[in-house]
This record gives structure tokens, C-alpha cells and sequence, in this order.
């Protein structure tokens, strides 16, 4: 299994276990989330978008409000950092 693929199964992990989650680790797995999120966009020439509907802005909001998020909250934006990261993996695996 790669890192990116067990990264993905630990966000989804972590979404189904999202009232069990300590403001410190939604953090964490929010902002290695949008670390990833930008190397692999660089990496297959997929530009983010500077406007507000951009979901690495969105993830770190929500990183930035860990501690108040509500379990549904923690959920989605776990769930929407794995969805992206998958649909970058499966981009850059069909790469040449």
C-alpha cells in the first residue's frame, strides 16, 4: 500500500471515528491534508483557484477551527480531503 493510499484510509478512518478525534488531531490530519493536497496538485499541473470555493481554503478554516467544529463538520471535511487526494492519486497514476 502506498503512503498516499494509507494516508486516504487513515482519513477515512478518522472521519468514521470523527466524535473520538482531539481538536490537536483534526488539525493535524487537516493541514497534512492540504500539504498533500498542494504537492500533488503541483505535481499534475492542476492549479488551485484563489477564490473562496477552493477546498484547501476550506480545509484550513476548518483546521484553523478545530475546536469547534461539530462531529458532522469533522466528518465531511475529512471525507472531502480523502476524496480529493484520491482523485489527485488515480490523475497521477494515469500519468505518463
Amino acid at each position: 500500500m502506498s503512503l498516499t493510499t494509507a494516508f486516504i484510509s487513515e482519513l477515512i478512518k478518522a472521519a468514521n471515528e470523527a466524535d473520538r478525534l482531539s481538536p490537536f488531531e483534526i488539525k493535524q490530519l487537516l493541514n497534512r491534508s492540504v500539504a498533500i493536497i498542494r504537492d500533488m496538485r503541483e505535481q499534475t499541473g492542476i492549479r488551485g483557484s484563489s477564490r473562496a470555493k477552493d477546498v484547501v481554503i476550506d480545509l484550513q478554516v476548518a483546521g484553523a477551527r478545530a475546536d469547534t467544529l461539530t462531529e458532522d463538520e469533522i466528518r465531511d471535511n475529512l471525507l472531502d480531503a480523502a476524496d480529493i487526494i484520491r482523485t489527485l492519486k488515480i490523475i497521477l497514476d494515469g500519468k505518463p
